[in-house]
């Protein structure tokens, strides 16, 4: 069975950092890009970053310069690095996977989701 689960959600003060992990199990992984969506309230899901099997990182222009998506490939796991949070960066931020070659930044893309976890930035 296809897991991916995210961990490192919570509450932060703006300005602060956390740092998101989601391991994934269940699916050979290899030539898959690893994705970063959030979704806040009444709002659509949106590309956050994403980092290609080979390392290569992308990451949408409102969290460019203030987030690192990274990987360990040996643990199965990807992380996203959250700097200078700010109150607008509130979401649940979801992991998910999708086969190399294909869009890495439409959510309806995806190959396999993880459930989310939860991000509140306070002003």
């Amino acid at each position: 069975q296809v897991q991916l689960v995210e961990s490192g959600g919570g509450l932060v003060q703006a300005g602060g950092s956390l740092r998101l992990s989601c391991v994934a199990s269940g699916h050979t992984f290899i030539g898959f890009t690893m994705t970063w969506f959030r979704q806040a309230p009444g709002k659509e899901r949106e590309f956050v970053a994403a980092i290609t099997w080979s390392g290569t990182p992308a990451y949408a222009g409102s969290v460019k310069g203030r987030f690192t998506s990274s990987k360990d490939n040996a643990k199965n796991t990807v992380y996203l690095q959250m700097n200078d949070l700010k109150p607008d960066d509130t979401a649940v931020y979801y992991c998910a996977a999708v086969q190399g070659g294909k869009s890495y930044a439409w959510a309806r893309g995806m190959d396999y989701w993880g459930k989310g976890t939860l991000v509140t930035v306070s002003s």
